[in-house]
């Protein structure tokens, strides 16, 4: 699929920070457009506390434990309320960040950045979105900031 998107698309979205991808995305364009998009996106939840915030992911996204293309090619909403019937918290805690430890939130991001990703696309599950902006405009950002200023 990123070879079919490198020749006919203007920007790329992927949940993977595997840089084949984006490799693969840059390598097929066909239109030779320049500073096309590579986004990553990866999902979160901030919370209090990390237990609070699995039981929220389970709550509100139990599709991130399903594997593979289950989690997207269902045909109904009723096939996916099936599907996750045999989902646990712990499987959606695999591949959702959450907490509000900045390390993993900076981790995940930097990632994404070293597959050559230029735009990074921050998916906050569950209500908390006041929180959610606070805790990376107080703990993400400046990292960041902080990080690109020394080079």
């Amino acid at each position: 699929m990123a070879a079919f998107a490198g020749r006919l698309g203007d920007g790329l979205i992927t949940t993977s920070s595997d840089s084949e991808v984006a490799k693969t995305f840059e390598a097929n364009n066909a239109k030779g457009q320049s500073n096309r998009p590579k986004i990553g996106q990866f999902g979160v939840c901030c919370a209090k506390d990390e237990a609070t915030a699995r039981r929220i992911a389970y709550e509100y996204w139990p599709t991130a434990g399903l594997g593979g293309e289950l989690s997207q090619e269902l045909p109904t909403p009723k096939h996916f309320e099936q599907a996750v019937q045999t989902v646990k918290e712990e499987d959606v805690a695999q591949s959702i960040i959450c907490g509000n430890n900045p390390d993993k939130h900076l981790h995940k991001i930097q990632e994404f950045i070293d597959a050559g990703y230029d735009h990074i696309y921050i998916h906050q599950i569950g209500p908390d979105q006041e929180g959610f902006f606070s805790f990376y405009q107080q703990q993400i950002l400046p990292a960041f900031t902080a990080s690109y200023a020394s080079r």
